[in-house]
């Protein structure tokens, strides 16, 4: 999700476990920079903060605005002068929108329990579904121009 106006910029359907998850963001971030774009911040939950991932965000000279698990041994891989800066604070709150995202797709979208078999179709119906809602998402997010009927 891109933080200024809170559209679906990419989506992958993966296996409920962490790794898979971590694998995702990467192959994400390798399909953005594809398409010339290089996010300068990452942000996500509590689950992202290891030291694997965070590492692999440093060498692509992306910021960790992930939220920091203080509570893992040997704390947090975030770096405390990056959770000092404004902007990780403003992520921060930001994040839960992906939240939001993700509740329409279940609920609006039916998403909660899929009607396909396979990982190819399932992504495909997310990749529908996201769609749907960036489409709704610009339509609120573009002034009314009043309807002129002639």
């Amino acid at each position: 999700m891109e933080n200024r106006h809170g559209l679906l910029l990419d989506i992958s359907v993966t296996a409920a476990d962490t790794k898979s998850q971590w694998e995702a963001a990467e192959q994400m971030l390798k399909r953005q920079a594809k398409k010339r774009r290089r996010p300068r911040t990452l942000g996500g939950d509590k689950g992202y903060d290891t030291k694997g991932f965070v590492g692999m965000l440093k060498k692509r000279q992306i910021a960790p605005h992930i939220a920091a698990n203080d509570k893992r041994p040997g704390g947090s891989a975030v770096a405390e002068p990056i959770r000092k800066r404004k902007g990780y604070a403003i992520s921060q709150r930001v994040r839960k929108r992906i939240e939001e995202i993700f509740g329409w797709m279940k609920t609006i979208g039916g998403l909660r329990k899929t009607r396909h078999k396979g990982r190819a179709r399932t992504q495909l119906a997310a990749e529908i579904v996201g769609t749907a809602y960036n489409l709704l998402r610009i339509a609120k997010l573009k002034p009314d121009l009043g309807m002129v009927v002639g």
